[in-house]
């Protein structure tokens, strides 16, 4: 079996191998002999360079086809399981959606100074960009000044990462720098903020280190409508990457969880609140459990900011179960890439009822699907993707568990 970079399902092509594995080879297609109506003429000019992007040679149908493909394959293969129904393919945007995005930053002399970007496929060097069409226009247009930017300052080889956050209200950039930044490299950095209207932060050392630098009182948002929500964060903490998609996929997951008054819903690995607060809405008794003590901080202060009655527990998910916390009648997921196999392992036999799984990674989802299905007394009742990741290989999956 051979996987080609650049093919098309359907498409004949000219291939060159470039890794040997036991069960299959990697192929990179030289030559398209014969096309699938799905192809397109990339958009970016760094297309096929840049590691940001995958598929920009396929259109949004073809994109989403595969990736409904891999998910019930992945059920299937992995979990032996099959959903009773496959949920509608959620679009979204395909351009200028990433509100979240880590740049690069090297020096290169031999290269004519700062490279900004992210990094080349398969290689840890900077893709040296000019603009980027899934990042928003405003953010794209700032690529040549944040480059300016760093060749001026006095450590510019001492720079090695910019962070984008864009919220509803403003724009954050997150300056990584590893020696301490002179007068005048400050000044710099503050007429930068101002010249282009975002909020600077300064990053000396860990995510932790991370600080408001001008103006000193920045705090970012997202709205959620539907629920008459405000959700503050960091520009460092953990947000989907695209907001518009979130803004559905929260709204699919309380439709399919369905809380009703009255009854106990736990929301599991819960970050800031971004479904549980829209879960309290609905008049359930909430309760989330998240890991890092600080984003329970901003989940508690995110339920007071917005009226809104909920219960957060910082709670190691990999190490412990809930049931102390318990019985609850419906529970939400979404783990990191490593999924919650222990946690579905923990599960009663007689609680939740109904279990909501948001997946960003197929293979676990697949491989706790299997446990729920096999080994708890669930069925699979509905399963489906959603586009967070336009024309990359990741997806946003959503499944539906009853008893």
């Amino acid at each position: 079996m051979v996987f080609v970079e650049g093919g098309l399902p359907g498409e004949r092509v000219a291939c060159r191998i470039f890794r040997e594995k036991p069960k299959f080879d990697l192929g990179r297609a030289v030559e398209v002999l014969s096309e699938s109506a799905g192809r397109r003429a990339p958009r970016c000019p760094h297309f096929g360079v840049c590691g940001g992007c995958a598929t920009q040679h396929a259109d949004a149908a073809t994109q989403m086809a595969a990736k409904q493909r891999w998910l019930e394959d992945n059920l299937a293969r992995i979990g032996k399981v099959q959903p009773e129904m496959l949920l509608p393919i959620v679009y979204g945007e395909e351009w200028g959606y990433r509100r979240r995005a880590r740049l690069s930053v090297r020096r290169v002399e031999k290269k004519g100074g700062v490279m900004l970007g992210f990094r080349e496929r398969r290689s840890t060097h900077v893709a040296d960009m000019r603009e980027c069409h899934v990042l928003p226009p405003s953010v794209s247009a700032l690529i040549p000044a944040m480059k300016e930017l760093v060749e001026k300052l006095s450590i510019r080889e001492r720079v090695p990462q910019i962070e984008v956050a864009v919220g509803d209200n403003a724009t954050a950039l997150v300056f990584r720098h590893l020696l301490p930044l002179s007068e005048n490299d400050l000044s710099l950095l503050r007429r930068f903020g101002d010249e282009n209207s975002v909020h600077v932060w300064l990053q000396p050392g860990g995510p932790d280190t991370a600080h408001a630098f001008h103006p000193e009182a920045s705090e970012l948002y997202y709205d959620l409508p539907e629920f008459g929500l405000r959700i503050r964060f960091r520009p460092t903490d953990f947000t989907q990457v695209n907001h518009a998609v979130n803004r559905i996929l929260v709204s699919r997951a309380v439709r399919l969880l369905d809380p009703q008054p009255g009854e106990r819903v736990a929301d599991l690995f819960c970050g800031l609140g971004n479904f549980s607060l829209p879960i309290a809405t609905r008049a359930a008794q909430v309760v989330g459990f998240e890991g890092s003590r600080e984003l329970v901080e901003r989940a508690r202060q995110n339920a007071v900011a917005n009226r809104t009655v909920a219960q957060f527990e910082a709670v190691d998910l990999f190490r412990q179960d809930v049931k102390a916390y318990g019985p609850f009648q419906k529970m939400l997921l979404d783990p990191p890439r490593e999924g919650a196999i222990e946690i579905v392992k923990s599960l009663p036999d007689d609680w939740p009822r109904r279990v909501v799984y948001v997946s960003c990674d197929q293979a676990t989802l697949a491989r706790d699907a299997g446990v729920l299905v096999h080994t708890k007394g669930f069925r699979l009742a509905a399963a489906g993707v959603v586009n967070m990741f336009p024309h990359t290989a990741h997806v946003e999956s959503i499944a539906v568990f009853e008893r």
